[in-house]
């Protein structure tokens, strides 16, 4: 599908994920219809791009303030609340997502909307006790943020196929890359490491996946692009990289591109409720959907390296793009 002139509407546009897919998509000439919040704090993140269009207006509002947009071939939700320690396990905040996530749905429905994307969570797979996480295994979410993600798509693939739109939830993995949340564990050895600082960190023997952001953003470019036909299809997708190890493996290989500065402390930090679970995800879906020619463009070390070149002559790493 030739994607340059067609119009997309996107919530979270502001975000990690969805700013980069948003720069990405306008650079295939794409017509991007930002839906961000009046007080948003990071407007000033979004590109500065003539095919870029900022409306105003809340999630549960959607499509009263996107009514204008008129007709629009496709609607990327990547906007969700309460992802911070404090919010991520409370059913309120997790309910409310729901909520807002089924009236941008409805907004898309109203929109014409031929497909609907969202970002889902690796989270909501839960507990594997071989840690493979494939599409089509059943979920056992273990916090509220999952079961929320999971119970949203639940009802979306549902109300996508009542109305015959394409649905393609996709479950992303641990994407990490300038801008990330400054407490990630990428983020915090990057930062801290070339300052000679300590890093406390799990034990570091389970299993782990990391992909780039701009592969991220790129998987969703080409999972859209190659959607024309699929209308009324409904698709869970993983989203991560090839590159599957032991972390502890990861935290070593950023510790020796930062030239050996630093101490990694393993086994002092408290790990979240969920304990210290590998993750190994399938990709053959994200590949067979992108026509069979998916494959990451950035290797882990050209990731880490990219963070480290952005950082200034303290050390500091600046919350930029790409």
């Amino acid at each position: 599908m030739e994607t340059a002139g067609k119009k997309i509407v996107m919530t979270g546009a502001t975000g990690f994920i969805g700013r980069h897919v948003a720069g990405l998509l306008l650079e295939q000439g794409v017509q991007v219809y930002a839906l961000v919040r009046p007080d948003s704090l990071h407007k000033d993140l979004l590109l500065d791009h003539e095919n870029l269009h900022q409306i105003e207006g809340t999630l549960s509002s959607a499509g009263a303030c996107l009514k204008a947009v008129g007709p629009a071939d496709g609607f990327f939700h990547f906007a969700w609340g309460g992802v911070n320690r404090e919010e991520i396990d409370s059913p309120a905040v997790q309910t409310k997502n729901i909520t807002d996530s089924l009236a941008c749905l409805e907004a898309a429905r109203a929109l014409g909307c031929r497909i609907f994307m969202d970002a889902g969570s690796r989270v909501e797979y839960g507990i594997m006790e071989d840690g493979i996480m494939e599409e089509s295994r059943e979920c056992h979410p273990v916090n509220e943020y999952g079961k929320a993600k999971l119970e949203f798509y639940r009802q979306a693939e549902q109300l996508c196929c009542q109305w015959g739109m394409a649905y393609y939830h996709l479950r992303f993995f641990s994407v990490y890359g300038k801008g990330d949340h400054p407490w990630s564990i990428v983020s915090t050895l990057v930062r801290e490491l070339p300052l000679g600082h300590t890093v406390s960190l799990s034990a570091c023997r389970h299993r782990w996946n990391f992909m780039e952001i701009s592969d991220a953003a790129r998987a969703v470019a080409e999972l859209y692009r190659h959607s024309d036909g699929r209308d009324g299809q409904r698709h869970v997708v993983n989203v991560a990289s090839r590159d599957t190890r032991e972390l502890r493996s990861f935290v070593e290989e950023i510790h020796a591109l930062c030239g050996g500065r630093g101490n990694l402390e393993y086994g002092t930090f408290v790990q979240a409720k969920e304990g210290a679970l590998s993750i190994c995800p399938t990709v053959e879906r994200l590949r067979e959907l992108t026509g069979g020619t998916w494959a990451e463009q950035v290797t882990f070390a050209g990731g880490i390296q990219k963070m480290l070149g952005g950082c200034d002559e303290n050390n500091q790493c600046t919350d930029t793009l790409l």
